[in-house]
């Protein structure tokens, strides 16, 4: 079977069309749709704003939210805290 299948994105009024991995249907579809449902927010907020500006607009929200999730999921300062505690600890027992 082929793990690959042609699909059609419908995104701020244009397809696009699309060859996948089969198992990254339903991801993919769910971001075009969440794409969608931005732009018709900014559409009835900003009704006088051209299309272009309003998919930059969405494009910006997107790696604004991107960047912030990338920052939440760092884990070094957590990992280099543990490795410090581990380091005092280990001290601690081997003059114990």
């Amino acid at each position: 079977m082929n793990d690959k299948i042609k699909i059609n994105l419908q995104m701020a009024g244009a397809t696009y069309p699309l060859t996948i991995n089969r198992e990254d249907e339903e991801i993919v579809r769910e971001a075009a749709k969440q794409v969608n449902i931005r732009i018709n927010a900014y559409r009835e907020h900003y009704q006088n704003i051209s299309s272009e500006r309003i998919i930059a607009m969405v494009a910006y929200q997107f790696a604004l939210e991107t960047l912030q999730l990338k920052d939440r999921n760092d884990t070094e300062p957590y990992t280099a805290k543990i490795k410090e505690l581990t380091e005092v600890l280990e001290s601690y027992f081997k003059e114990g």
